[in-house]
């Protein structure tokens, strides 16, 4: 009797024991998954806390890096303005040591040209002119042949745009002495024939003098030379023509925009070829190395036509 008891009592302790462990069994079964999604919870916020860090580490060096560029910018343009500012206060600066310059010029020619020439020496001029204007009369007439005879070769040699220059040339020229034959000049009231020379001048190892009139008659030399120089350089290059300055007649004529006045002949046909030779180079080559072009006209640079003329003030 005793021994059932006892069996009953331990049947009922086993049975007590394996619910316990069943139900502990299911407990950490069910804890499990729960502490594993709340390490995967956590991965992801470390995760997602390490790109939002990143994230600002990188935002932040593109701000550092755009205000680098923006200080180099500022600098920049604050070494830019500093420097116009320089050029510009350089410019105005030579602008007024080139003005006091001309006004000192204009002041000592001024000078000069108050100091009349004596009565002798006025009716000296105006006779060596008389002579001159003759020669120069005689010149023209006797170069018409010439030219009909070089326009005649251009057209054997089928330059058409040389020959239609040439043509050109011709009648400028005619226009010329058509003004030269009706001109009556009143050498009593022309200022050249009494005004001092306040120039000097080298040519062929010679120095000449002159003053402000006669200086202005070889600047146009040099002008006109240049322009008709162009004009038969673009010529030759619009035939295909071989290089040669010299070949053209108004290059040997070199007479036109010379009225007989003021200089000598050879003195303004040696000014104007040394026009007509930088001007042809400008024309053939299609460039401005040594004039520029406005408002239809060739004309070289002043720089060059000082260098050309290289006048010297008489002091």
């Amino acid at each position: 009797m005793k021994s059932n008891i006892l069996d009953r009592i331990v049947t009922a302790l086993v049975i007590s024991t394996i619910s316990l462990v069943g139900a502990s069994i299911t407990t950490d079964a069910q804890q499990q998954p729960q502490e594993e999604q709340k390490q995967l919870q956590g991965y992801h916020q470390e995760k997602q806390k390490e790109q939002r860090n990143q994230q600002k580490t990188q935002q932040q060096q593109q701000e550092r890096v755009q205000q680098q560029q923006q200080q180099d910018q500022k600098q920049k343009q604050n070494q830019q303005d500093q420097e116009r500012v320089q050029r510009k206060s350089e410019q105005e600066q030579k602008q007024k040591q080139q003005q006091r310059a001309q006004q000192q010029q204009q002041q000592d020619q001024k000078q000069k040209q108050q100091q009349r020439l004596s009565q002798q020496q006025q009716q000296k001029l105006i006779s060596q002119q008389q002579k001159r204007v003759a020669q120069y009369r005689q010149h023209l007439e006797q170069q018409e042949s010439l030219a009909r005879q070089h326009i005649a070769l251009l057209q054997q040699q089928k330059r058409i745009a040389q020959h239609r220059f040439q043509e050109q040339y011709l009648e400028r020229l005619r226009q010329q002495q058509i003004r030269l034959r009706d001109e009556r000049y009143d050498y009593d009231h022309d200022p050249y024939f009494y005004t001092a020379s306040i120039y000097r001048y080298n040519r062929g190892g010679r120095y000449y003098e002159t003053n402000e009139y006669g200086a202005k008659m070889l600047r146009q030399a040099v002008n006109h030379g240049y322009e008709e120089g162009f004009r038969a350089g673009m010529a030759d290059q619009q035939d295909r023509w071989g290089f040669n300055y010299r070949d053209s007649y108004a290059y040997r004529d070199a007479n036109y925009g010379y009225s007989g006045y003021y200089v000598d002949r050879g003195d303004y046909n040696f000014y104007f070829r040394e026009g007509f030779r930088r001007g042809y180079e400008d024309g053939y080559n299609s460039r401005y190395r040594y004039g520029r072009h406005s408002d239809g006209n060739y004309s070289i640079l002043d720089n060059i036509l000082t260098q050309i003329l290289n006048f010297q003030a008489l002091r």
